[in-house]
């Protein structure tokens, strides 16, 4: 089919927007890379846009790797993300289930409740008091527990499961299978790509988490990744990173070590996401449109 000189100028203009927001959104992530292995000297002195490393230098990420704190929050963060995002799923598929069940007493109602919840909560004190009195304060359980079910993504999982025909539950019952046999080995096979997609949704909210971690926890030893990233970034407080420099080298390293341990903080989450995102539009649509 040959395409019109008007539609051919249509598609340039479409390219040439599409090029500039790719330019826009990957340079900030490319000038934190560039910085991280720049030289302090040349970070301070440097003004303008920034596209190559100045002065290549690894100084920033050996006082980041030798730091205790990082592997602290390492430690702490995946703690929360794998038994948290484990949490997450197994719930909010028993959930969905239960609630895209046609025969269900008082469905209808039970959907509507936690809709509710959407749109009004207690507030931050009366879940600081819940979370006190139960005994989960200064613990890692305190951004687990608590939000182990999303209602966004419980809405989104129910409705890709009741997009599972009638029919294979059916015969499933035929042949004596229970709701846990129907569910596992029918209904979540059927919805990989949905639940990837909540995995990828639990995994970025759990591994960005730093709000309640800093209300709910007062140790220092069970802080996760990003209180010790915003310490540095929001404080400017790299003391215990470059403790070993001199004053005036420590404002130096100061300027590339903060962009370093942004690297740091960020590459996890980065590497997981081309695995997931081949589910990620498929996963998307078959939870909104379908029901």
């Amino acid at each position: 089919m040959r395409v019109g000189y008007g539609e051919r100028i249509s598609l340039y203009f479409i390219y040439f927007v599409l090029f500039l927001l790719i330019i826009v959104t990957l340079y900030p992530l490319l000038h934190v890379i560039f910085a991280s292995f720049s030289n302090p000297n040349e970070i301070i002195a440097h003004r303008g846009l920034m596209w190559k490393p100045l002065g290549f230098n690894l100084e920033a990420y050996k006082m980041v790797f030798t730091n205790p704190s990082v592997y602290i929050g390492y430690r702490n963060t995946l703690f929360i993300v794998v038994v948290g995002v484990s949490l997450n799923l197994l719930i909010t598929a028993l959930g969905a289930y239960v609630l895209s069940r046609k025969n269900v007493m008082w469905n209808n109602f039970f959907m509507m409740m936690i809709t509710f919840t959407m749109f009004f909560s207690g507030g931050l004190v009366p879940l600081y008091l819940v979370v006190k009195g139960v005994g989960l304060s200064n613990t890692l359980w305190s951004t687990i527990l608590p939000f182990a079910v999303s209602t966004f993504n419980l809405i989104i999982m129910r409705t890709s499961f009741k997009s599972v025909p009638d029919s294979l539950e059916e015969s499933a019952k035929i042949d004596g299978a229970n709701h846990f046999v129907i569910l596992f080995r029918i209904i979540v096979p059927l919805s990989l790509p949905v639940l990837a997609v909540m995995g990828l949704y639990y995994a970025v909210e759990k591994w960005n988490g730093w709000f309640y971690a800093s209300i709910f926890i007062q140790d220092h030893n069970l802080f996760p990744l990003q209180i010790f990233l915003r310490e540095i970034l929001i404080l400017s407080s790299t003391d215990t990173i470059t403790s070993g420099a001199a004053v005036g080298e420590q404002v130096q390293i100061g300027a590339t070590i903060k962009y370093a341990t942004i690297v740091v903080a960020t590459f996890p989450i980065l590497c997981v996401y081309p695995f997931i995102q081949r589910f990620f539009v498929k996963g998307v649509m078959i939870g909104a449109l379908k029901g």
